[in-house]
């Protein structure tokens, strides 16, 4: 059985961390090199480092602060936001990342992901997608959500994969920042289309919604913001929970 991971996500903002609710709403949530220091130490199984706001501000990704968090963690390291180019992935590449997620720009041009792919490796292509419920059909969202696309989900998570795409993040932009549980009935689907691992992202708010995302979304990795940026879940203790669950933990 393959173990699943426990994954801390940075949402970025003018150098510092932040959390919303629906994508809105933003508040602080603190520095981000201490924060990923800190999950780190509570042996989180990756981190994931999102510049929400490069690409509506048509910048490239925060790289010194990408190098910062890299010089403070063992963990492997995701980094997402503003990503155009392949010369964009290799200088993260450079600056401490292990894999990158690329979002808006796939869906503009999604030819981008072949060429991620086979550059890098699937196996260092994340594809975000954020989408939410509009006439009962999961409709992609680009520009940290603010932006509605012709894409819908399950159809665009397929050719993500076929473009070669190593994972898939999936946020429920209904659920973020709710902590009302993981959009789990879409997850168990996805994971049913794909053969490629799927991330959960967007409303955990106790031990028992990741527990429910692997049983009932069959999801391999949760990632989750506030629960851990305001220490209402510690990492150790949800690993415990879940072990003792049956849910086997890196």
């Amino acid at each position: 059985m393959v173990t699943k991971r426990i994954i801390p996500c940075l949402d970025i903002k003018d150098g510092r961390t932040v959390k919303g609710v629906n994508f809105v709403q933003l508040r602080d949530a603190g520095d981000p090199v201490e924060l990923a220091a800190e999950y780190a130490r509570q042996s989180a199984d990756e981190l994931v480092f999102l510049d929400i706001s490069a690409t509506n501000e048509n910048r490239d990704t925060l790289k010194h602060l990408v190098e910062d968090i890299a010089r403070h963690i063992n963990i492997p390291f995701t980094v997402g936001g503003g990503i155009r180019s392949v010369q964009d992935v290799g200088v993260l590449l450079e600056s401490g990342a292990d894999k990158i997620s690329v979002n808006s720009s796939a869906v503009n041009n999604p030819g981008l992901i072949d060429e991620l792919s086979r550059n890098f490796g699937a196996q260092c292509i994340v594809v975000a997608i954020d989408a939410r419920k509009v006439d009962n059909q999961w409709i992609v969202h680009t520009h940290g959500g603010s932006r509605p696309t012709d894409k819908k989900l399950f159809s665009w998570a397929k050719e993500c994969q076929e473009r070669g795409a190593g994972e898939i993040l999936f946020t429920s932009m209904d659920h973020d920042g709710t902590k009302v549980g993981f959009a789990n009935d879409s997850l168990n689907k996805l994971n049913q289309l794909l053969t490629i691992p799927v991330i959960a992202s967007g409303g955990a708010g106790n031990m028992n919604d990741f527990l429910e995302t692997f049983v009932i979304g069959k999801a391999d990795a949760a990632l989750a913001a506030s629960v851990f940026h305001f220490g209402e879940i510690k990492i150790p203790d949800l690993k415990k929970y879940l072990s003792n669950n049956g849910i086997l933990i890196r």
